[in-house]
């Protein structure tokens, strides 16, 4: 069994009870320990997490075509061991997802996941304006010890609408993930293109995801902005 645990809250501990199996973004380890020896290995997965090979590969063409690819490496543990990952500095952020749970989040932003989460992407086709593309990657409670660990450039800011009912609108580029009680729980997408982005008058805000007072999610949201989306003005 598995633990995950946020340590400095720049990187994340791995505690392996017995032996177990965890996938992360590939590099990301930075230290371990064990008793008696090394008891864990890396392996690059060239596929993807699926135990079925035919998924595995379907999975990989479809990240790869959506731009939602993530260089993912196996760590198969043989005994009780505690592990140590981390990105660049970036801020990590743990979920334990319940069974049926879903989490919509960026490839970018995922640094870890137990096998008790299904991993796949879909097309959420509204993410023409952005950086994020046409699809987003899905990871989905599937057992009672179904960790997720994701990235965050800064200390992140959590929406929830779930007891206000409030509108929440959001910077695509600033998204991390989503989670709502309602399936998918995808944003609309608002856009305030006009005629003044023609002669350079845009406000840099031209675009938005938005989900409704009647739409219960919560929005994990970065302090930091990825580079993209339209920039549309004449000098």
């Amino acid at each position: 069994m598995l633990n995950f645990e946020v340590i400095n809250e720049l990187s994340l501990k791995v505690t392996c009870t017995g032996s177990d199996v965890l996938f992360t973004k590939a590099g990301a380890f930075i230290a371990g320990e064990s008793q008696g020896g090394k008891n864990y290995r890396f392996e690059k997965l060239l596929l993807g997490p699926q135990s079925n090979l035919m998924q595995a590969a379907l999975g990989s063409l479809t990240r790869r075509v959506t731009r939602e690819n993530l260089p993912l490496m196996k760590v198969t543990m043989n005994g009780d061991s505690v592990t140590y990952y981390a990105n660049h500095g970036q801020h990590v952020v743990v979920y334990k997802l319940a069974q049926g749970e879903i989490l919509s989040v960026e490839s970018e932003n995922i640094l870890a996941f137990t096998q008790d989460c299904d991993y796949s992407v879909r097309f959420i086709g509204c993410g023409i304006f952005s950086q994020k593309g046409l699809a987003t990657s899905t990871l989905t409670g599937a057992g009672p010890n179904a960790y997720v660990a994701v990235l965050s450039d800064g200390n992140p800011i959590a929406m929830d609408n779930t007891d206000s009912h409030a509108t929440i609108s959001v910077d695509p580029d600033a998204v991390i993930c989503w989670m709502s009680r309602r399936g998918y729980g995808d944003p609309q997408i608002r856009s305030d293109l006009s005629w003044k982005n023609l002669i350079g008058q845009a406000s840099g805000e031209s675009y938005a995801y938005e989900w409704s007072g009647n739409e219960p999610v919560c929005v994990l949201l970065q302090p930091c902005e990825r580079s993209g989306g339209i920039r549309i003005g004449i000098d």
